[in-house]
């Protein structure tokens, strides 16, 4: 298989399409206050809500946050947060069907055990919030207290991601995040003892000074706490964009090369161990929900990765924000303080935004369904959609190219990954993307 040339390519890891690099600022509050009312009674919708905090800066982070070392801006946002919550709820012209929440950052549960509670209450108060609803938390366990533990469970959340990263101690001082295997492990059993039985592990590779031996360790360490999920995402170094990455040393990063075995090596370790691969880089043991989808191809990909939510809306909720209507995309403002200002104005906080059109939402399906299932039938994708077969054209020359390179199986029609190609899959995606040129350094290195 000639796939050397593709690892240091620059890839979206395509949580949408179009990627958030070609939003438009001519889609505003006004369009998406037009959008919020279109919705239809009992739309199954979605929300994530941002909290853009943490207590330290891991310099690996890729993440909209910022370092707050008091309670005071947390508060503050907490109130333009509620204030959103409220504006958006009043644009419904009818009440939605919400079946997941979830709580995103930064750290979400760097809020006060109070304010937490009080968020999700004031959240039901606005929103028709399913009682058998996905309530999701991305979680620090370094700074997870029992009371925020007992405060999550109040608030009805049952499932937990945790950021692990690596155990690793070199890497955890290259990337400063120092978090030990028994602080992760007291962290999980305070979870699952509080009635939150569903729990996720984020692994990185390619991290400086990461090694295939020291990624394997990792995973073992994982694996004796019996965690539901694996998510383990390959580490984008983009300095220019992020510059506490900056205080990443270039010459510690592993190569292409490097990064590829290591995501294997962690790949089959897991494999081994009873977990089913989902996708690109999710891991589930055989009864979880998420490998029940797999199987009966309702598998979905948004901004949190792979879900088995099939929502027609989501929501966001927070600076900067993103959220998916049926018309298009939208996206809040990113920093803070405009954000604050354009609720406190009672106006709709949208910076930018994207509206789709039909080409757009046949190629994203095509991408979707290649980056969940490993496989795409062409044409009958496009039997789904009012749009000329040929616009696909130059798709079809790509596939068949990577085809004589070995990366797929494909018949002019039907696309299909070998198993020992499942990481170039972003790669097999990117034949369908027909913006791809305009901003490729904003992507991470494909492997």
């Amino acid at each position: 298989m000639q796939t050397t040339s593709y690892r240091d390519e620059r890839l979206p890891r395509y949580t949408s399409y179009p990627t958030a690099p070609h939003f438009q600022a001519h889609v505003d509050g006004s369009s998406y206050a037009s959008w919020l009312k279109a919705l239809a009674a009992g739309t199954t919708t979605s929300l994530y809500l941002h909290v853009p905090f943490c207590r330290s800066m891991c310099w690996y982070c890729g993440c909209h946050t910022t370092v707050a070392l008091r309670n005071g801006p947390i508060i503050d946002y907490l109130a333009a947060l509620r204030g959103e919550i409220a504006l958006v709820a009043e644009h419904l012209a009818a009440p939605v069907d919400v079946r997941h929440v979830h709580f995103g950052g930064g750290t979400p549960t760097i809020l006060e055990p109070a304010d937490f509670v009080a968020l999700v209450r004031h959240l039901r108060l606005h929103f028709a919030v399913h009682p058998d609803a996905e309530i999701a938390v991305e979680i620090d366990p370094r700074r997870l207290a029992p009371a925020m533990t007992a405060a999550l469970a109040a608030a009805g959340v049952n499932r937990a991601s945790l950021g692990v990263q690596s155990f690793d101690p070199d890497v955890q001082k290259a990337i400063n995040r120092i978090q030990s295997v028994e602080q992760t492990a007291a962290v999980v059993a305070g979870l699952r003892g509080a009635g939150i039985g569903s729990v996720s592990f984020d692994l990185i590779y390619g991290l400086p000074k990461q090694t295939v031996q020291s990624c394997v360790d990792t995973v073992e360490q994982c694996l004796t706490m019996r965690p539901d999920r694996f998510s383990i995402f390959g580490y984008a170094h983009v300095p220019e964009f992020k510059k506490h990455q900056r205080r990443i040393a270039t010459e510690n990063l592993p190569d292409g090369a490097a990064r590829h075995e290591q995501a294997g090596a962690m790949a089959r370790r897991l494999v081994a161990a009873g977990y089913i691969s989902i996708g690109l880089d999710h891991f589930a043991r055989p009864e979880d929900p998420m490998v029940r989808a797999l199987s009966q191809g309702r598998l979905h990909r948004n901004f949190q990765g792979y879900t088995t939510d099939p929502c027609e809306a989501l929501i966001g909720l927070g600076a900067s924000a993103i959220g998916r209507l049926p018309q298009g995309y939208v996206q809040n403002e990113v920093v803070i303080g405009r954000y604050a200002e354009r609720i406190a104005d009672s106006k709709l906080p949208i910076a930018r935004g994207y509206r789709l059109t039909p080409e757009d939402r046949l190629r994203a399906e095509l991408i979707e369904r290649v980056m969940c299932d490993l496989a795409v039938d062409i044409d009958a994708v496009c039997a789904r959609h009012p749009v000329d077969a040929g616009a696909l054209a130059s798709s079809r020359c790509a596939l068949e190219q990577l085809a004589r390179e070995g990366v797929v199986n494909f018949d002019g029609r039907r696309v299909q990954l070998p198993e020992d190609a499942r990481l170039f899959v972003r790669k097999v995606a990117s034949t369908f993307d027909a913006y791809l040129d305009h901003a490729p350094r904003q992507y991470s290195r494909a492997v």
